[in-house]
């Protein structure tokens, strides 16, 4: 486990494109069980796995990241005002006291590091992915991640039993996870920022200490991922963003803000 990402990392494992990365994975503060007494390295953030190395990935390519399995461990813990709110996952749900929320497990951390050496926060997403933080990449849905350094180097981890748009507390459900599974590919689509494909929808995120501008950035990746899928100039990309697109806040709370702006299939005819 590191707590930090780092192009000077040595990759504890090096995939072909296509083959799946199996782990598991402690939670946001580096628990396996509520018990535990976890060796948090000092100044460390997020306990994640990796990094794994993917075959023929350059700087300047885009990685596609398929996220084919998120399967949580049965407890998770939600910070409120320096308080611990312990839930229990109860079948298809998580149980606080009397309180029931559905289980949505994604991961909350999926990145790459910076291209410039020594170790980086885990706490802020870039433009290369990491605490993204956003509800709708569960099992089943593809992020596209530029890539900053050859081989990828991805880290993952901060599993989150259940969060909602804006993560207002500072923390989802924070759930180690039993098993996650990943399979990475390549591309040469060029984005300024990360994209994602869910059911139903494309999203495209933004990222920045000024919400505006974050949204600004996801608005901009929108237009731009209409304009090449369309065929059609950025001015009439931009009107019908307008009346099709919703801009939504992922989360407020990881030293940049982030947006994410959302294309429902058919939203702009056939």
């Amino acid at each position: 486990m590191k707590g930090f990402f780092s192009r000077d990392y040595e990759p504890v494992a090096t995939v072909e494109p296509g083959e799946p990365v199996v782990f598991q994975a402690r939670n946001s503060g580096w628990y396996w069980d509520p018990d535990d007494e976890p060796d948090r390295p000092q100044g460390a953030g997020h306990a994640l796995e990796g990094p794994f190395e993917v075959r023929g990935a350059r700087a300047g390519q885009t990685l596609v990241v398929h996220i084919d399995e998120v399967t949580p461990r049965g407890w998770g813990v939600t910070w409120s005002d320096g308080a611990p709110f312990h839930w229990r996952l109860d079948g298809d749900a998580w149980r606080l006291s009397d309180h029931r929320v559905p289980s949505a497990p994604f991961l909350g951390v999926i990145g790459m590091p910076p291209p410039e050496p020594g170790e980086h926060s885990t706490i802020p997403p870039r433009r290369w992915g990491g605490n993204i933080d956003c509800k709708e990449l569960v099992a089943g849905t593809t992020l596209y991640l530029p890539i900053p350094v050859d081989g990828a180097l991805v880290m993952a981890g901060d599993g989150h039993g259940a969060q909602g748009d804006g993560e207002v507390s500072g923390t989802a459900i924070e759930c180690p996870l039993e098993r996650a599974q990943l399979r990475f590919e390549l591309s040469d689509l060029e984005l300024r920022s990360p994209v994602a494909r869910i059911d139903g929808a494309w999203l495209a995120f933004g990222f920045d200490e000024d919400l505006g501008a974050a949204a600004d950035q996801a608005l901009a990746t929108m237009l731009d991922l209409i304009e090449r899928e369309r065929g059609m100039p950025r001015t009439l990309a931009l009107a019908l963003s307008s009346v099709a697109v919703d801009l939504r806040v992922t989360q407020i709370v990881n030293q940049v803000k982030g947006v994410h702006a959302v294309l429902r299939d058919g939203a702009l005819g056939s």
